[in-house]
């Protein structure tokens, strides 16, 4: 089976047939080249996946994902990465293998089809041209047969006729024999060229043709073969891929299986366990009897020794439940007032503002009642630096020590700090080691370099061991503090869930063991009727040194006279310098310091402030001025 001795006559025809297989070579490479960007995008929508839904650094996510389910979800997300990773490889191979190869090969295809239908186009010119040739010679030797039949027929006319000269006679007879003699040779070149054109045709025909065509169907089976290789090799690359997408959808199956819902549920025990034991029953309170209500021991809400008993059951109750309860009412006196402050008043004198602007009214419980007299008599003060740790929990700073938290959650991270701490120490001892090799070398060989030239850092090595182990037992202390203070399961359960009696159960009072922790994680100060005792100035001095107090960010000076009446307010006058602690959040009040006993908020309208980084000492009084 050929196509030049079948298809011998379909020279145009094999023409637009091979132009066609070209253009279907050229609409599958399109096909795998567009496959391939369905690939690169699909890869890039699932990186731009994993990537969206991996938790963000040194965020609340990040801490999420200690779960068993959410590290499951994690390593799903990884493996999606990966995954979308075998997604460009496919990609790359096609674009390699397929789209590149036949990209190239279609180029070579196009000049082997072009010089072959050049060959068989300058075979055909020259066969066109031998029968030209020979159609010539027909016609000129068919023409000069006729010229030898007139003049032959002249010649006899004019022999016949008897009034013609014997000269014109003769002279016909002559024309006459030059014309067959034409006619013979015409004759003659007609007979070579029919030789030729036959000897040329067949050569044509049978051994010309037949080779081109020849040459032109093996490409044609040449290009058929390619694109079928291509179309395997296309499944290859998907196939290639398979056992690494199944060992990434195997990941997913294990991770989704070692979700542990027991062990979940043990983690949440951990992360908010507060270590404290539950309330105990509230005491029946007989109001019809006329004798003085004590209040019990499990009562949170005890009295200051004053006699007064709070009037409402209500609020005894809420007061009593307060680990249940979002805000503590001591750091509702120590935020800004909800309300906005009033508008600046159009005149600057004190008597167009006679009361000043009004901060809104809170209902008096019993620990505002305890808080003014926090404020007004220092003896009843029992300790400021719970005080100080709920403001700088409030303002986004907690203690050093972490005594904001609940005990459990204290502990926890006193124990991460101190392992941290150790870590940190590990690091430093393993450079130190490190380069007091390098010096033992240095001294045993000189030449490598100098050995006091490590001793600085060494130095420096020894120092940050030695500042570290301090923070260590820094913390262990206040490790050990914890772990003492924390109640045993077996005991009985308390209302008073924040006092620790463990080390001291004579029930002496002391500022670390009076601390009970409020819903903000901040401590107060509680004490039951019974061992209420009264502490000395000077330990409420000391107390005060060990915090210091909050920065100034600036100054402001008053531009009207105002008269804090409230809680959290404080009275300024007009023309008066001061302390800025605290800049304005957005509702309309500024925080401020007169000296280090006096401070509290103003309407922002009402003082003109100058922030400055480099304030002054907070310690060093401001002058009054006036306009």
């Amino acid at each position: 089976m050929s196509w030049g001795t079948e298809l011998w006559d379909q020279f145009d025809n094999l023409e637009k047939h091979t132009q066609w297989g070209i253009d279907v070579l050229e609409k599958y490479i399109k096909f795998v080249k567009e496959r391939t960007e369905i690939e690169l995008s699909y890869a890039k929508q699932l990186r731009n996946l994993s990537k969206k839904y991996q938790p963000k650094k040194n965020s609340k996510e990040e801490e999420e994902y200690r779960y068993t389910s959410t590290r499951a979800f994690l390593a799903t997300l990884n493996e999606m990465n990966d995954y979308a990773g075998q997604h460009e490889v496919i990609s790359e191979n096609m674009t390699s293998l397929i789209t590149a190869e036949l990209t190239r090969y279609v180029q070579e295809l196009k000049q082997e089809r072009k010089s072959h239908f050049h060959d068989g186009r300058k075979a055909q010119q020259h066969i066109e041209t031998c029968w030209k040739q020979l159609e010539a010679s027909k016609r000129r030797f068919e023409r000069d047969c006729k010229e030898a039949d007139r003049a032959q027929q002249y010649f006899e006319k004019m022999d016949a006729d008897i009034n013609v000269t014997k000269a014109d006679v003769e002279k016909a007879r002559q024309q006459a024999q030059l014309r067959h003699q034409m006619a013979e040779d015409s004759k003659a070149e007609y007979s070579s060229t029919l030789q030729k054109f036959n000897s040329e045709q067949h050569e044509h025909y049978y051994t010309h043709i037949p080779n081109i065509f020849q040459k032109i169907q093996e490409m044609e089976e040449r290009r058929i073969v390619r694109i079928g290789e291509s179309m395997k090799t296309f499944a290859e690359v998907d196939r290639q891929v398979i056992p690494i997408i199944g060992k990434c959808l195997d990941e997913i199956t294990k991770a989704a299986e070692s979700v542990d819902h027991k062990n979940d549920s043990q983690m949440v025990i951990e992360a908010f366990k507060s270590g404290f034991e539950p309330p105990g029953d509230v005491d029946f309170e007989d109001f019809t009897q006329p004798m003085k209500r004590t209040v019990s021991e499990s009562s949170l809400s005890n009295s200051r020794g004053d006699g007064k008993s709070e009037p409402k059951f209500g609020s005894k109750s809420k007061g009593k439940l307060w680990p249940f309860i979002k805000k503590n009412k001591l750091m509702s006196l120590l935020t800004s007032p909800h309300q906005p402050p009033p508008p600046p008043p159009a005149s600057a004198s004190p008597s167009a503002v006679p009361n000043g602007p009004q901060s809104p009214k809170q209902q008096k419980e019993p620990l505002s009642h305890r808080f003014n007299e926090f404020m007004t008599s220092k003896p009843k003060i029992h300790c400021f630096r719970s005080l100080k740790r709920g403001l700088s929990l409030k303002l986004g700073a907690g203690p050093e020590d972490f005594s904001n938290l609940p005990p459990e959650q204290r502990r926890k991270k006193l124990q991460q700090k101190v392992d941290e701490l150790n870590r940190d120490i590990q690091k430093e001892m393993d450079s130190r080691d490190a380069l007091t090799k390098m010096k033992d070398v240095y001294i045993k060989n000189p030449q490598m370099g100098d050995a006091a030239s490590v001793d600085h850092r060494l130095a420096e090595l020894g120092q940050n061991i030695e500042k570290l182990r301090l923070e260590v037992q820094k913390f262990e202390g206040w490790l050990a503090e914890v772990e003492g203070r924390l109640p045993a399961r077996s005991e009985q359960p308390r209302r008073q869930s924040g006092v620790y009696e463990a080390q001291n159960p004579s029930g002496v009072n002391s500022c670390a063991q009076d601390r009970e922790s409020s819903p903000d994680g901040s401590y107060t100060e509680e004490q039951s009727q019974e061992t209420e005792m009264k502490v000395p100035a000077t330990d409420f001095d000391d107390e005060f040194d060990d915090e210091e107090p909050l920065p100034t960010i600036g100054t402001c000076k008053a531009l009207y006279t105002f008269e804090g009446q409230n809680e959290g307010t404080i009275s300024v006058a007009e023309g008066e310098m001061l302390y800025v602690i605290e800049e304005d959040k957005g509702d309309g009040w500024t925080r401020i310091r007169r000296n280090e006993d006096e401070e509290g908020y103003v309407p922002t309208s009402y003082v003109e402030v100058y922030l400055d980084k480099n304030a002054k000492d907070v310690h060093k009084p401001l002058q009054k001025i006036s306009e």
